[in-house]
C-alpha cells in the first residue's frame, strides 16, 4: 500500500528526507532559549549581582565570552568535541562552516557503541535535523560553560587576561569533557551518564573557575567585606532567563521532541523548585530571614543537580535530588567553607564551587544511584544500565570514576594555562584599578548617577551656576534648582 507524504513535506527545497521538523524547531528552540539563559540572562545576572562599581565588568566578561566562543567553536573547537577521534578523550579539530557538512544529516560519529566482541550494541547518533542546528545547539552550551567559570573571577580578573583564557580554556579543557561524555570518547563508551552537562558544563566549570580564582588572586579585602548586589530585582530577572531557560538545556539533551525530553522538563523544574524551598526554610531556621540571593543560588543548585539525570530519574527522584541539592550545597557554603582555610582563601566571587561543582558532583553521583532502568534504556547507548538502587552497584563506581577525571583535568589544564598566560598579561588588575572599578577599567559606569563617591570636578561636570541657569532657563523653579543643589 502506497504511504501518501504529508503536504508539508511534498516540497524537496530544503526538506530532504531525513528531516523531522518537529524535532528541527524544537532543538532550534532549545537552543536558543540554553543561548537566552547567558545572552542575556546571565549578562543581566552578573551585572546586578556584583557591587555597582563592577556592573559594567562583569556583564562585559560574559558578553565577550558568549562571542569568542561561537567564533572559536565554528572554527575548529565543535569537532574536537564531536567529530572524529583523535584519541579517546578528544576529537580532531577542523572547521564546521562549509555547506556540505551543515546541511546534511547531523551525525555524532563516535557515538556507536560496540560490545566487547566488537559487534554493534547502538549505532551512532544520527538526529533528525541538520547538522547547522546541532553546531549551534552545542555552542550554546559551551559559551555558558565559559560564563558560568566567569562567576569565580568577577570583580578583579585583567579584562585582558580573560580575553586571552577564553579560547584557551575552551580548546584544552571543554572540548576534553564534552568529547569524553557525549562526543563518544572513553567516559561515553564506558556508560558513565551525564544526561546535559552535570559533569560537562557545571562540575568542569565550577572546578576551572575555582582554580583559576586561586591563581587570579583576591578581590580587595574591603570588596571581600562587603559586596553587595546593585539591582536585586534585576538580579531575579537574570534568574527568570536561566530557570526558564534549563527547559531548553535539559530538554534539548535527548536531540528529539519525546518522551524523554518531556519527562527531563518536568524533573528539572520540579527539583529546581524543591531546592530553592529547601534553601530557603535553611535561611528561616539558622539565619532567622528569607534571603532573596539564597534562594537564587538554591535555584541554581536544583538545577544543577538534576543536570547530569534528568531524563533518567523519576519525578520523586527529582524531588529527592532538590531535597539534597537544597541543603548539602547550603552546607558547604554556610558551614564548611567558614571552617576550610582553603575555601576562605581562595575568592570565589559568586561560589561558583559550591552552586556548580558540589551541586553538579552530587547529581552525578545521585544518578548513579536513582538512573531508572526503562528511561536508561530510552536513552543511552550503553543498554540495561541502570542505578545502583535498581541493582546496578557498578553504575555509581562508573559516576565518580567520570567525575574524578572531570576534577583533575580541569584542575591540571587550568592551571598550566593560567600561568602560561600570566608570562605575558598579569592576571589580576593592579590595586589603582580595583579601587575604582568599571571607569578605570572601561572608561564607562552602569548608572549614571550624581554623589557616587566621587568630587564634583567643575572642568568635568560644568558649574554649578551655570547648572543652576539652566534650569532656570527652562521654567523650572528654584525648588528643582535646590533639590538639583541637595543632590549634587
Amino acid at each position: 500500500m502506497a504511504t501518501t507524504v504529508p503536504l508539508a513535506y511534498q516540497n524537496a527545497t530544503g526538506i530532504p528526507n531525513w528531516l523531522n521538523k518537529g524535532d528541527n524547531a524544537w532543538q532550534m528552540v532549545a537552543a536558543t532559549v540554553v543561548g537566552l539563559q547567558s545572552m542575556p540572562g546571565l549578562v543581566i545576572l552578573y551585572g546586578s549581582i556584583v557591587k555597582k562599581k563592577w556592573a559594567v565588568n562583569s556583564a562585559f566578561m560574559a558578553l565577550y565570552a558568549f562571542a569568542a566562543v561561537l567564533i572559536c567553536w565554528v572554527t575548529w573547537a565543535y569537532k574536537m568535541s564531536f567529530g572524529d577521534e583523535l584519541l579517546p578523550f578528544w576529537g580532531k579539530a577542523g572547521p564546521a562552516l562549509g555547506q556540505k557538512f551543515l546541511i546534511k544529516q547531523a551525525k555524532v560519529p563516535e557515538t556507536e557503541h560496540k560490545y566487547n566482541n566488537g559487534t554493534i550494541e547502538t549505532e551512532a547518533l544520527e538526529p533528525f535535523f541538520p547538522m547547522a542546528t546541532l553546531v549551534f545547539f552545542q555552542f550554546v552550551f559551551a559559551a555558558i560553560t565559559m560564563i558560568l567559570l566567569a562567576g569565580s573571577l568577577l570583580g578583579r580578573m585583567n579584562i585582558k587576561a580573560w580575553m586571552a583564557f577564553v579560547p584557551l580554556w575552551l580548546t584544552f579543557s571543554y572540548t576534553v569533557g564534552a568529547y569524553s561524555l557525549w562526543g563518544g570518547g572513553f567516559l561515553f563508551q564506558w556508560g558513565v551518564i551525564d544526561f546535559s552537562g552535570g559533569y560537562v558544563i557545571h562540575l568542569s566549570s565550577g572546578i576551572a573557575g575555582f582554580t583559576a580564582a586561586y591563581w587570579v588572586g583576591p578581590r580587595l579585602q574591603k570588596d571581600r567585606e562587603r559586596f553587595p548586589p546593585n539591582n536585586v530585582l534585576l538580579m531575579l530577572a537574570g534568574a527568570g532567563f536561566l530557570w526558564l531557560g534549563w527547559c531548553g538545556f535539559n530538554g534539548g539533551g535527548p536531540y528529539s521532541a519525546n518522551v524523554v525530553s518531556s519527562m527531563a522538563v518536568l524533573n528539572t523544574n520540579i527539583c529546581a523548585a524543591t531546592s530553592l524551598l529547601v534553601w530557603t526554610c535553611l535561611d528561616v531556621i539558622f539565619f532567622k530571614k528569607p534571603s532573596v540571593i539564597g534562594a537564587v543560588q538554591g535555584m541554581i543548585t536544583g538545577l544543577v543537580c538534576i543536570t547530569p539525570g534528568a531524563g533518567v530519574v523519576q519525578g520523586w527522584a527529582a524531588i529527592v535530588m532538590g531535597v539534597l541539592s537544597g541543603s548539602i550545597p547550603w552546607w558547604t557554603m554556610m558551614i564548611v567553607h567558614k571552617k576550610s582555610a582553603l575555601l576562605q582563601k581562595v575568592d570565589d566571587t559568586l561560589a561558583v564551587f559550591h552552586t556548580h561543582a558540589v551541586a553538579g558532583l552530587l547529581g552525578g553521583a545521585l544518578t548513579g544511584l536513582l538512573a531508572e532502568p526503562t528511561l536508561c534504556g530510552l536513552f543511552l547507548a550503553v543498554k540495561n544500565s541502570k542505578g545502583a538502587f535498581y541493582g546496578d552497584g557498578m553504575q555509581f563506581v562508573k559516576q565518580i570514576v567520570g567525575a574524578t577525571f572531570i576534577i583533575g583535568w580541569n584542575i591540571v589544564v587550568t592551571t598550566i594555562i593560567m600561568l602560561a598566560i600570566q608570562f605575558f598579561i598579569p592576571l589580576r588588575m593592579p590595586d589603582d584599578e580595583l579601587l575604582i572599578g568599571d571607569d578605570a577599567v572601561h572608561g564607562e559606569e552602569a548608572y549614571a548617577l550624581w554623589a557616587d563617591g566621587e568630587k564634583y570636578d567643575h572642568t568635568k561636570h560644568g558649574s554649578y551656576s551655570d547648572e543652576r541657569q539652566h534650569f532656570k532657563g527652562n521654567g523650572v523653579g528654584q525648588g528643582a534648582a535646590g533639590g538639583l543643589t541637595m543632590e549634587l
